[in-house]
């Protein structure tokens, strides 16, 4: 039976933007700027309140260039960030570093009471430390990402993805967003959610983090891990599907996708 779609989180009108979550973005690196940015700027349009992202300066200036809604944090802020904070995302662009794998560790043990999206270079620095995880944390791989969790083939991932995403989801106790042209969301506790939105105008650098983003943004509205998963890989895969319609699937950016997401919303809303 096909998992229903969860509701949009309410939006009360006696409300503030502490209402909606504070998220704390720990993304980008002095290379890497466009995917703090993405990830942001998408968690904001799905309705968090506030989002704080601590980055390397390169970042920060970037990211104040392109969405003055982003509050900027220097890297070395992040132990006063998580007290303050309701939801970590952590990863997007941020290199595997040896600089990158302490903020990691340093920041995912500090954070251990916040529900977590782990996306991109987050993953790839899981996969090669045992580190202690939240109890309600969300891992975003697509197929490479999940093999190297995993210390597997890609073609055993390829093969069997809903298998691959179970696997993933009892080794982290977390819950899976198995990425690709039909993402795949698993719980620990055996739920399977099969999406249906989205094609190949969303495989484009920088996509994942929109989706992580937009995870981020639910789960900070007080959305279970699980809910919040399958509401942002629906939701992302209709901003792709709407965009696609206007700008074909060989010209949608990932900054498109989050231009649409107020578009993938409405159509929600309209559904219901």
């Amino acid at each position: 039976m096909d998992y229903k779609i969860p509701e949009l989180p309410q939006r009360p009108e006696n409300s503030n933007k502490g209402t909606f979550g504070k998220i704390l973005n720990v993304s980008g690196s002095e290379y890497m700027t466009g995917a703090a940015y993405l990830s942001c700027v998408s968690a904001l349009k799905t309705g968090a309140g506030y989002v704080e992202l601590a980055s390397h300066k390169n970042v920060l200036r970037a990211a104040a260039s392109m969405a003055p809604e982003i509050v900027l944090a220097p890297i070395e802020n992040i132990s006063r960030i998580i007290e303050t904070s309701t939801v970590l995302l952590i990863g997007c662009g941020l290199s595997t570093s040896e600089e990158a794998v302490k903020i990691f560790k340093e920041t995912i043990l500090q954070a251990q009471h916040l529900p977590t999206v782990i996306d991109a270079d987050g993953l790839n620095i899981l996969s090669e430390h045992k580190i202690k995880l939240p109890e309600n944390v969300v891992l975003t791989p697509h197929p490479k990402e999940a093999s190297r969790l995993l210390h597997t083939t890609l073609d055993k991932v390829l093969q069997a993805p809903e298998n691959t995403a179970q696997e993933i989801c009892k080794a982290y106790n977390c819950v899976t967003v198995l990425k690709s042209h039909r993402t795949i969301v698993a719980s620990p506790y055996g739920t399977i959610y099969n999406n249906k939105t989205g094609n190949s105008a969303l495989a484009k650098a920088g996509s994942g983090d929109v989706l992580a983003g937009m995870i981020a943004g639910f789960l900070a509205q007080h959305m279970n891990v699980f809910d919040a998963s399958v509401l942002g890989v629906y939701i992302h895969g209709l901003a792709g599907d709407l965009a696609k319609e206007d700008l074909t699937a060989y010209s949608v950016l990932a900054s498109d996708t989050v231009r649409y997401i107020p578009y993938a919303i409405k159509t929600l809303l309209n559904k219901n």
